[in-house]
Protein backbone atom coordinates (compact mmCIF):
# COMPACT_ATOMS: atom_id res chain seq x y z
CA UNK A 1 0.00 0.00 0.00
CA UNK A 2 2.86 2.22 0.75
CA UNK A 3 4.45 1.55 -2.88
CA UNK A 4 1.15 1.80 -4.20
CA UNK A 5 0.50 5.74 -2.76
CA UNK A 6 3.91 6.66 -3.78
CA UNK A 7 3.54 6.18 -7.28
CA UNK A 8 0.07 7.60 -6.80
CA UNK A 9 1.40 10.71 -5.39
CA UNK A 10 4.04 10.99 -8.65
CA UNK A 11 0.90 10.73 -10.88
CA UNK A 12 -1.01 13.39 -9.83
CA UNK A 13 1.86 15.77 -9.80
CA UNK A 14 2.33 14.82 -13.46
CA UNK A 15 -1.61 15.06 -13.62
CA UNK A 16 -1.01 18.50 -12.57
CA UNK A 17 2.12 19.97 -14.48
CA UNK A 18 0.38 18.39 -17.49
CA UNK A 19 -2.76 20.80 -17.11
CA UNK A 20 -3.11 22.27 -20.87
CA UNK A 21 -4.24 19.03 -22.45
CA UNK A 22 -7.73 17.87 -21.76
CA UNK A 23 -8.49 15.32 -18.97
CA UNK A 24 -9.91 12.96 -21.75
CA UNK A 25 -6.81 12.53 -23.44
CA UNK A 26 -4.52 12.29 -19.92
CA UNK A 27 -7.76 9.58 -19.04
CA UNK A 28 -6.63 7.50 -22.43
CA UNK A 29 -2.22 7.93 -22.39
CA UNK A 30 -2.96 7.05 -18.71
CA UNK A 31 -4.55 3.62 -20.06
CA UNK A 32 -2.76 2.75 -23.30
CA UNK A 33 0.83 3.25 -21.33
CA UNK A 34 -0.50 1.92 -18.60
CA UNK A 35 -1.19 -1.84 -20.32
CA UNK A 36 2.81 -2.00 -20.30
CA UNK A 37 3.13 -2.81 -17.07
CA UNK A 38 0.00 -5.50 -16.25
CA UNK A 39 1.32 -7.20 -19.59
CA UNK A 40 4.52 -8.16 -17.85
CA UNK A 41 2.49 -9.87 -15.00
CA UNK A 42 0.18 -12.02 -17.88
CA UNK A 43 1.49 -15.39 -17.38
CA UNK A 44 3.03 -17.24 -20.50
CA UNK A 45 -0.03 -20.02 -20.19
CA UNK A 46 -1.85 -17.21 -20.46
CA UNK A 47 -1.02 -14.85 -23.35
CA UNK A 48 -3.79 -16.59 -25.57
CA UNK A 49 -6.61 -16.49 -23.41
CA UNK A 50 -5.86 -14.03 -20.64
CA UNK A 51 -9.00 -12.01 -21.08
CA UNK A 52 -11.47 -15.07 -19.81
CA UNK A 53 -13.07 -14.96 -16.88
CA UNK A 54 -16.37 -15.55 -15.07
CA UNK A 55 -17.04 -12.77 -13.09
CA UNK A 56 -17.74 -10.10 -16.25
CA UNK A 57 -20.44 -8.60 -13.73
CA UNK A 58 -17.85 -7.56 -11.78
CA UNK A 59 -15.62 -6.75 -13.80
CA UNK A 60 -17.63 -4.22 -14.83
CA UNK A 61 -18.67 -2.40 -12.15
CA UNK A 62 -15.01 -2.00 -10.55
CA UNK A 63 -13.92 -0.75 -14.47
CA UNK A 64 -16.70 1.71 -14.48
CA UNK A 65 -16.63 2.74 -10.53
CA UNK A 66 -12.54 3.73 -11.06
CA UNK A 67 -13.15 5.11 -14.49
CA UNK A 68 -15.12 7.78 -13.20
CA UNK A 69 -12.82 8.17 -9.88
CA UNK A 70 -9.99 8.70 -11.93
CA UNK A 71 -11.85 11.45 -14.18
CA UNK A 72 -13.05 13.26 -11.20
CA UNK A 73 -9.87 13.24 -9.37
CA UNK A 74 -7.99 14.16 -12.56
CA UNK A 75 -10.56 17.50 -12.58
CA UNK A 76 -9.80 18.22 -9.17
CA UNK A 77 -6.29 18.20 -9.08
CA UNK A 78 -6.26 20.46 -11.99
CA UNK A 79 -8.48 23.40 -10.36
CA UNK A 80 -7.53 22.72 -6.45
CA UNK A 81 -4.32 22.89 -4.44
CA UNK A 82 -2.57 19.09 -4.26
CA UNK A 83 -2.89 18.88 -0.38
CA UNK A 84 -5.92 20.26 -0.55
CA UNK A 85 -7.15 17.65 -3.06
CA UNK A 86 -5.28 14.61 -0.89
CA UNK A 87 -6.55 15.73 1.98
CA UNK A 88 -10.70 15.01 0.97
CA UNK A 89 -9.63 11.66 -0.54
CA UNK A 90 -9.15 11.07 2.95
CA UNK A 91 -12.88 10.94 2.87
CA UNK A 92 -12.36 7.88 0.68
CA UNK A 93 -12.13 5.11 3.97
CA UNK A 94 -15.84 6.78 5.43
CA UNK A 95 -17.25 5.44 2.74
CA UNK A 96 -15.54 1.98 2.39
CA UNK A 97 -16.75 1.46 6.08
CA UNK A 98 -20.46 2.36 4.77
CA UNK A 99 -20.29 0.30 2.11
CA UNK A 100 -18.80 -2.58 3.65
CA UNK A 101 -21.42 -2.80 5.71
CA UNK A 102 -23.94 -3.08 2.87
CA UNK A 103 -22.06 -5.30 0.86
CA UNK A 104 -19.39 -7.32 2.69
CA UNK A 105 -21.76 -7.96 6.14
CA UNK A 106 -19.47 -5.86 7.99
CA UNK A 107 -21.43 -5.70 11.68
CA UNK A 108 -20.91 -1.97 12.88
CA UNK A 109 -21.10 -0.53 16.68
CA UNK A 110 -22.76 2.61 18.01
CA UNK A 111 -19.32 4.43 18.60
CA UNK A 112 -18.21 3.17 14.84
CA UNK A 113 -20.85 4.94 13.39
CA UNK A 114 -19.83 8.80 15.43
CA UNK A 115 -16.54 8.26 14.08
CA UNK A 116 -17.96 8.16 10.59
CA UNK A 117 -19.91 10.81 11.47
CA UNK A 118 -16.44 12.78 12.50
CA UNK A 119 -14.95 11.92 9.18
CA UNK A 120 -17.88 13.40 7.51
CA UNK A 121 -17.62 16.82 9.83
CA UNK A 122 -13.91 16.46 8.52
CA UNK A 123 -15.05 16.89 4.36
CA UNK A 124 -17.58 19.74 5.47
CA UNK A 125 -14.73 21.91 6.94
CA UNK A 126 -12.52 21.36 3.96
CA UNK A 127 -15.15 21.65 1.39
CA UNK A 128 -16.74 25.14 2.90
CA UNK A 129 -14.42 27.05 1.17
CA UNK A 130 -15.64 25.72 -2.20
CA UNK A 131 -19.66 26.40 -0.58
CA UNK A 132 -18.45 29.69 -0.34
CA UNK A 133 -17.28 30.79 -3.34
CA UNK A 134 -19.97 28.40 -5.59
CA UNK A 135 -16.87 26.60 -6.68
CA UNK A 136 -18.48 23.49 -8.10
CA UNK A 137 -14.49 21.83 -8.26
CA UNK A 138 -14.98 20.76 -4.59
CA UNK A 139 -17.57 17.96 -5.60
CA UNK A 140 -15.15 16.28 -7.98
CA UNK A 141 -12.92 14.75 -5.09
CA UNK A 142 -15.81 13.96 -2.99
CA UNK A 143 -17.23 11.74 -6.40
CA UNK A 144 -14.00 10.48 -6.32
CA UNK A 145 -14.19 8.78 -2.36
CA UNK A 146 -17.37 7.44 -3.20
CA UNK A 147 -15.75 5.93 -7.06
CA UNK A 148 -12.84 4.68 -4.64
CA UNK A 149 -15.03 3.30 -1.85
CA UNK A 150 -16.97 0.83 -4.77
CA UNK A 151 -13.67 -0.14 -6.13
CA UNK A 152 -12.38 -1.07 -2.75
CA UNK A 153 -15.59 -3.15 -2.31
CA UNK A 154 -15.96 -4.71 -6.06
CA UNK A 155 -11.36 -5.83 -5.92
CA UNK A 156 -12.24 -7.23 -2.88
CA UNK A 157 -14.75 -9.15 -3.94
CA UNK A 158 -12.86 -10.37 -7.10
CA UNK A 159 -9.61 -11.32 -5.40
CA UNK A 160 -11.90 -13.49 -3.06
CA UNK A 161 -13.14 -15.20 -6.27
CA UNK A 162 -9.36 -16.01 -7.35
CA UNK A 163 -9.26 -13.27 -10.00
CA UNK A 164 -5.42 -12.48 -10.73
CA UNK A 165 -4.61 -8.95 -10.22
CA UNK A 166 -3.33 -8.05 -13.58
CA UNK A 167 -6.80 -9.07 -15.21
CA UNK A 168 -8.53 -6.70 -12.44
CA UNK A 169 -6.14 -4.16 -13.60
CA UNK A 170 -6.38 -5.08 -17.23
CA UNK A 171 -9.95 -4.17 -17.63
CA UNK A 172 -9.63 -1.04 -15.48
CA UNK A 173 -7.05 -0.03 -17.83
CA UNK A 174 -9.43 -0.97 -21.07
CA UNK A 175 -12.30 1.04 -19.60
CA UNK A 176 -10.05 4.03 -18.65
CA UNK A 177 -8.89 4.21 -22.10
CA UNK A 178 -12.15 3.48 -23.96
CA UNK A 179 -13.71 6.49 -21.61
CA UNK A 180 -10.71 8.86 -22.89
CA UNK A 181 -11.07 7.91 -26.03
CA UNK A 182 -14.83 9.14 -26.34
CA UNK A 183 -14.01 12.33 -25.63
CA UNK A 184 -12.10 12.67 -29.02
CA UNK A 185 -15.10 14.18 -30.74
CA UNK A 186 -15.49 16.82 -28.18
CA UNK A 187 -11.77 18.30 -29.13
CA UNK A 188 -9.27 19.77 -26.64
CA UNK A 189 -6.88 17.37 -27.31
CA UNK A 190 -3.63 18.63 -28.39
CA UNK A 191 -0.18 17.55 -30.38
CA UNK A 192 1.50 16.71 -27.37
CA UNK A 193 5.57 18.09 -27.43
CA UNK A 194 8.31 15.53 -27.02
CA UNK A 195 8.85 16.42 -23.34
CA UNK A 196 5.30 16.41 -22.69
CA UNK A 197 5.06 12.95 -24.46
CA UNK A 198 7.21 11.42 -22.04
CA UNK A 199 5.38 12.84 -19.07
CA UNK A 200 2.08 11.52 -20.64
CA UNK A 201 3.83 7.81 -20.98
CA UNK A 202 4.91 8.44 -17.24
CA UNK A 203 1.60 8.74 -15.93
CA UNK A 204 0.26 6.13 -17.44
CA UNK A 205 3.05 3.64 -16.00
CA UNK A 206 3.22 5.00 -12.69
CA UNK A 207 -0.65 4.91 -12.42
CA UNK A 208 -0.51 1.34 -13.71
CA UNK A 209 2.05 0.89 -11.01
CA UNK A 210 0.18 1.83 -8.10
CA UNK A 211 -2.93 0.20 -9.69
CA UNK A 212 -1.65 -2.76 -9.36
CA UNK A 213 -0.15 -2.62 -5.96
CA UNK A 214 -3.22 -0.83 -4.61
CA UNK A 215 -5.57 -4.61 -6.19
CA UNK A 216 -2.64 -6.77 -4.48
CA UNK A 217 -2.82 -4.69 -0.91
CA UNK A 218 -6.39 -5.60 -1.06
CA UNK A 219 -5.89 -9.44 -2.06
CA UNK A 220 -3.58 -9.65 0.30
CA UNK A 221 -5.00 -7.81 3.66
CA UNK A 222 -8.56 -6.98 4.69
CA UNK A 223 -9.85 -3.75 3.26
CA UNK A 224 -9.69 -1.45 6.85
CA UNK A 225 -6.19 -2.74 7.62
CA UNK A 226 -5.11 -1.01 4.22
CA UNK A 227 -6.76 2.03 3.53
CA UNK A 228 -5.27 3.58 6.28
CA UNK A 229 -2.14 3.70 5.12
CA UNK A 230 -3.57 6.10 2.92
CA UNK A 231 -2.80 9.02 4.98
CA UNK A 232 0.71 8.89 3.93
CA UNK A 233 -0.07 10.58 0.81
CA UNK A 234 -0.97 14.22 2.65
CA UNK A 235 2.99 14.27 3.41
CA UNK A 236 3.99 13.76 -0.22
CA UNK A 237 0.99 16.27 -1.50
CA UNK A 238 2.07 19.06 0.90
CA UNK A 239 5.67 18.40 0.40
CA UNK A 240 5.63 18.10 -3.44
CA UNK A 241 2.83 20.91 -3.29
CA UNK A 242 5.13 23.88 -1.54
CA UNK A 243 8.21 22.61 -3.52
CA UNK A 244 7.18 22.56 -7.05
CA UNK A 245 3.56 24.35 -6.74
CA UNK A 246 4.03 26.66 -4.34
CA UNK A 247 0.80 25.69 -2.58
CA UNK A 248 0.33 26.21 1.10
CA UNK A 249 -2.40 24.06 3.34
CA UNK A 250 -5.23 26.29 4.32
CA UNK A 251 -6.29 25.94 8.35
CA UNK A 252 -9.30 24.39 7.55
CA UNK A 253 -7.95 21.66 5.36
CA UNK A 254 -5.60 21.33 7.87
CA UNK A 255 -8.13 20.68 10.35
CA UNK A 256 -10.34 18.69 7.92
CA UNK A 257 -7.72 16.22 7.75
CA UNK A 258 -6.80 15.68 11.24
CA UNK A 259 -11.15 14.93 12.14
CA UNK A 260 -10.61 12.58 9.36
CA UNK A 261 -7.35 10.80 10.46
CA UNK A 262 -8.95 10.86 14.13
CA UNK A 263 -11.72 9.46 12.76
CA UNK A 264 -10.09 6.51 10.84
CA UNK A 265 -8.19 5.63 13.92
CA UNK A 266 -11.66 5.84 15.60
CA UNK A 267 -13.33 3.39 13.26
CA UNK A 268 -10.36 1.02 13.64
CA UNK A 269 -10.00 0.55 17.07
CA UNK A 270 -13.54 0.49 17.63
CA UNK A 271 -14.23 -2.23 14.61
CA UNK A 272 -15.87 -5.59 15.32
CA UNK A 273 -12.47 -7.75 14.93
CA UNK A 274 -10.36 -5.12 16.97
CA UNK A 275 -7.29 -5.31 15.39
CA UNK A 276 -5.46 -3.11 18.01
CA UNK A 277 -3.25 -1.58 15.98
CA UNK A 278 -1.04 -2.23 12.59
CA UNK A 279 1.66 -3.25 14.61
CA UNK A 280 0.06 -5.95 16.28
CA UNK A 281 -1.68 -7.41 12.88
CA UNK A 282 1.97 -7.50 11.55
CA UNK A 283 2.78 -9.43 14.79
CA UNK A 284 0.02 -11.75 14.13
CA UNK A 285 1.10 -12.59 10.81
CA UNK A 286 4.84 -12.84 11.83
CA UNK A 287 3.63 -15.18 14.82
CA UNK A 288 1.17 -17.24 13.15
CA UNK A 289 3.52 -20.14 12.34
CA UNK A 290 4.22 -20.65 16.12
CA UNK A 291 0.97 -19.16 17.84
CA UNK A 292 2.51 -17.25 20.02
CA UNK A 293 -0.35 -14.78 21.88
CA UNK A 294 0.01 -11.06 20.82
CA UNK A 295 0.28 -8.19 23.23
CA UNK A 296 1.57 -4.86 23.37
CA UNK A 297 4.29 -5.86 25.67
CA UNK A 298 6.03 -7.40 22.57
CA UNK A 299 5.51 -5.50 20.21
CA UNK A 300 8.76 -4.63 18.26
CA UNK A 301 10.14 -1.20 17.30
CA UNK A 302 9.58 -1.49 13.93
CA UNK A 303 6.20 -2.31 13.53
CA UNK A 304 5.04 0.33 16.13
CA UNK A 305 6.63 2.77 13.68
CA UNK A 306 3.74 1.79 11.41
CA UNK A 307 1.43 3.54 14.09
CA UNK A 308 3.66 6.54 15.31
CA UNK A 309 3.93 7.47 11.48
CA UNK A 310 0.10 8.31 11.48
CA UNK A 311 0.72 11.32 14.19
CA UNK A 312 3.73 12.18 12.42
CA UNK A 313 2.32 12.65 9.09
CA UNK A 314 -0.59 14.97 10.80
CA UNK A 315 1.93 17.28 12.85
CA UNK A 316 4.57 17.71 9.85
CA UNK A 317 1.42 19.44 7.92
CA UNK A 318 0.94 21.80 10.07
CA UNK A 319 2.48 25.20 9.32
CA UNK A 320 4.74 27.12 11.24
Amino acid sequence: MVASITFFSLMDILVKITDEYAVGQILFFRALFGLIPIFFLIPKNRLKDFYKTKRWGLHFYRSIFGAIAMAAIFIALRNLQLAEVTAMTFAGPIFVTLLSILFLNEKVRAKRWSAVGLGFAGVLFMSRPGFESMNYYYIFPIIFCIGFACVCIFIRKLTLHGESVWLIAFYFTLVSGLFGLATFPFGGWLMPSINDFILLVLIGIFGSIANLLLTQSYKLAEVSLTTPLKYLSLVFAIVFGFFIFQEIPSTLTIFGSLLIVIDRKSTRLNSSHKPISYAVFCLKKKNKSNKNKVTKKNITTPYLFYDVFYTVCVCVSLPS
